[in-house]
């Protein structure tokens, strides 16, 4: 006889241990916090906003002098005439023209001390600043944009997780009817009062819920795998409460007066502040081609085998220093050209703020048609609760007066079975129907930016 132990022996041990001795469930809120801590993809946006992070506070340095130290001691000639030239890093003889040339080799050295200071740009350095700020706040929205996201798929796949130990007993109770009725039709049919083939029907009536609970529990295996690895809890431990996927309509704030354009909108919030960052790098374009106010100041000491009156002298005498001299100023700087420049760079980031001010509107429209169709479907799983509760009372009612007919002779065995199937349906649909109509719930409250109110009521 195919008992319902017999059939229990086919299912893992794991989840038969769970489901038939009530293992203590895991809470959503404890998953929830599971998930934060473990989730890879969360590890690594944070990683993304310490690098913004440590960019901004290597800008607020910019401000910073230049002081460089230079040494050097050069051997070579000095022959000399006059006349203009541009260094180009190299600079030529520097001593009193020659009236004869001379070849002699000379040694000299020189020590420079050079400080320059950028005091004054003209707000570059603040605008420099606001655009890392800018990137570090962007990289923040889009680590609360997964965490948000991740928050929402873990909510969705334990409801799923509900609904599928839901399924699975509705399925063992489907399978424990079948198992009755094929008992009763034994029976009769030892007795001569039943056909055999009416045996071989319920056989294989009974073999087709087997088969359908082994593809429910697949599906519930599946899912405890991805919140396992998400929130690194063991599948056996990822038993849910099935009382939440009831509970959970009233856990949901208030749908009144909902609209797509709330304020904070993690959907909405990474596409508002790169907006204000391409706005930001507007403003640094035309500050970095402002004028520079600069604090210069150098110190030099000299030494040289050439005498001032153009005596060489033996080559170690150019060791050591013999003048020193100190040089103070403050500098304006100005590229008439850079207006052009500026120009031409203010016209490329302005395309790339209308680009984004664009990607903005798409997304708060693409938002607001989403709530649009959100709310048919909420009316529609609305209309679908308020009948599920007749097809139950119908299902019921009818499965019990078939099973009464058919045990008094007066139907037969594929009526009965259309009966239970009846039932099944219906039993499978008041589940499916109360799980949609919470998801489309956690969707709205998703789509509203408004989820962190129901984590915070968990």
């Amino acid at each position: 006889m195919y008992s319902i132990k017999r059939f229990c022996a086919f299912i893992p041990f794991a989840f038969y241990a769970s489901h038939c001795f009530s293992q203590q469930p895991v809470s959503l809120r404890e998953l929830l916090v599971q998930v934060e801590r473990h989730a890879p993809a969360l590890l690594t946006d944070a990683a993304a906003v310490r690098i913004r992070q440590t960019q901004v506070d290597a800008t607020a340095y910019n401000w910073l002098p230049s002081l460089k130290l230079s040494y050097q001691a050069d051997i070579g000639t000095n022959n000399n005439l006059p006349g203009g030239y541009f260094s180009y890093g190299i600079v030529p003889g520097n001593s009193r023209v020659q009236t004869d040339a001379n070849a002699s080799t000379l040694l000299t050295d020189l020590g420079i001390a050079a400080f320059s200071w950028e005091i004054c740009n003209f707000g570059a350095y603040a605008a420099q600043r606001n655009v890392a700020s800018s990137d570090m706040e962007i990289e923040q929205a889009r680590l609360s944009l997964s965490r948000y996201k991740l928050q929402a798929a873990t909510i969705d796949n334990y409801l799923r997780l509900c609904q599928l130990q839901e399924l699975l007993t509705v399925q063992v109770n489907n399978i424990a009817r079948n198992e009755e009725i094929k008992r009763s039709i034994e029976a009769l049919a030892t007795a001569g009062v039943r056909a055999g083939v009416d045996t071989s029907i319920a056989e294989a009536e009974l073999s087709k819920a087997t088969l359908n609970y082994i593809d429910l529990h697949n599906m519930l295996r599946r899912t405890q795998l991805q919140l396992s690895a998400l929130s690194g809890l063991d599948t056996g431990r990822l038993i849910a409460d099935t009382a939440v996927i009831r509970q959970f309509p009233e856990l949901l704030p208030p749908i009144d007066n909902w609209s797509a354009d709330a304020a904070n909108n993690p959907f909405v919030l990474p596409f508002e502040l790169s907006y204000k960052n391409s706005l930001n790098r507007e403003s640094m374009v035309r500050r970095s081609y402002n004028p520079k106010i600069t604090l210069d100041a150098a110190a030099w000491s000299r030494g040289s085998s050439l005498t001032p009156t153009g005596d060489f002298r033996p080559l170690p005498t150019g060791f050591g220093f013999e003048r020193n001299n100190y040089l103070v100023g403050v500098g304006f700087v100005y590229n008439i050209f850079d207006l052009k420049r500026k120009q031409l760079q203010l016209r490329v980031q302005k395309a790339t703020t209308d680009y984004v001010a664009r990607q903005l509107q798409e997304q708060r429209s693409a938002l607001s048609l989403q709530l649009n169709s959100i709310n048919a479907d909420l009316a529609t799983c609305i209309q679908r609760l308020q009948l599920i509760p007749l097809q139950l009372e119908a299902a019921n009612a009818a499965y019990r007066q078939k099973l009464a007919l058919y045990r008094n002779g007066l139907t037969d065995i594929l009526e009965l079975n259309a009966a239970i199937n009846l039932l099944y349906r219906a039993e499978t649909d008041a589940i499916l129907a109360r799980y949609k109509y919470s998801e489309t719930l956690l969707q709205r409250v998703v789509t509203e930016g408004r989820l962190q109110e129901l984590v915070n009521l968990l």
